[in-house]
């Protein structure tokens, strides 16, 4: 059997050059490949590094970098390393600059920097908020600009992930009947926090839905009107004990309506720019 290894070289979280490779590997079953996934590379010295470990293990190079500068700058160590690189960000930039009649690559080095860092905010809030999905961490709760805190299927997770695309880093909690919230979540700022309520019918059926696209029992209790009435009425009585929070009822919303205003109250309550996306 063949062996390889692979090194991602990416100025975000590689998951995109990692997708495109598991998707092209197929037709490789015969080889063990092994995939080195180095993300947040954004100095030259980051992409030397990885292409050196790269050349030491005779692997090939593949890199999904905004940055033109970066990009020439992995070309130009790869090449001199004799190494096999593909660049799957560049000819894309390149066909679209063609498209739009614009030249990306000449623009200002202050407009590269602007464009730079608001996808490096975007990717940061992206895995804060994968990192912060229902509850799974506490850590850095304070580095959060919004806290979502809700029952279970009032879309919390949907609108985390689609304010995080924005540029906003979202942490969200479940409430859950008789067990008190995190301690945590009362020692950050509770201006960035936001409760979610859904009513009876639209919440057993969204979690009906759910339990039979899963192949499960759909008359459990978790989507009794019953039961899920007892949620409601729990969270409802931690919304009334935490007066700050404002509280959105996202029945039959739509989640880009839910999102907005959460971002215009969240804005006039620490005083940023009244805009969806940073």
């Amino acid at each position: 059997m063949k062996k390889g290894s692979i090194y991602i070289i990416s100025d975000g979280t590689g998951e995109t050059a990692a997708t495109m490779i598991r998707a092209a590997l197929v037709q490789y079953q015969d080889t063990e490949i092994n995939i080195v996934r180095s993300k947040n590379v954004r100095t030259e010295a980051q992409a030397e590094a990885v292409i050196d470990e790269a050349f030491n293990n005779q692997g090939i190079v593949i890199y999904t970098v905004v940055s033109v500068d970066l990009r020439l700058k992995i070309q130009e160590f790869a090449s001199a390393k004799g190494l096999l690189h593909v660049d799957l960000l560049g000819p894309l930039l390149g066909s679209l600059d063609a498209y739009f009649g614009v030249a990306s690559g000449e623009k200002s080095a202050g407009m590269l920097r602007t464009v730079d860092e608001r996808y490096y905010r975007r990717i940061e809030a992206i895995e804060y908020t994968v990192k912060h999905d229902d509850g799974k961490s506490l850590a850095e709760l304070d580095l959060a600009d919004i806290i979502l805190v809700g029952v279970s299927r009032t879309s919390k997770t949907p609108l985390s992930i689609f304010l995080s695309h924005k540029g906003w880093k979202v942490a969200n909690i479940p409430i859950v009947v008789g067990t008190p919230l995190p301690e945590q979540l009362f020692k950050v700022d509770q201006r960035k926090i936001v409760g979610l309520l859904i009513d009876t019918d639209s919440l057993s059926r969204i979690r009906r839905n759910r339990l039979e696209k899963f192949g499960q029992d759909p008359g459990g209790e978790y989507a009794r009107a019953s039961y899920i009435e007892k949620e409601i009425a729990y969270a409802q009585e931690l919304f009334a004990k935490n007066r700050r929070w404002p509280v959105f009822n996202v029945t039959e919303r739509a989640l880009e309506e839910t999102a907005a205003e959460i971002v215009r109250i969240i804005s006039a309550r620490m005083g940023l720019p009244d805009r969806l996306s940073f």
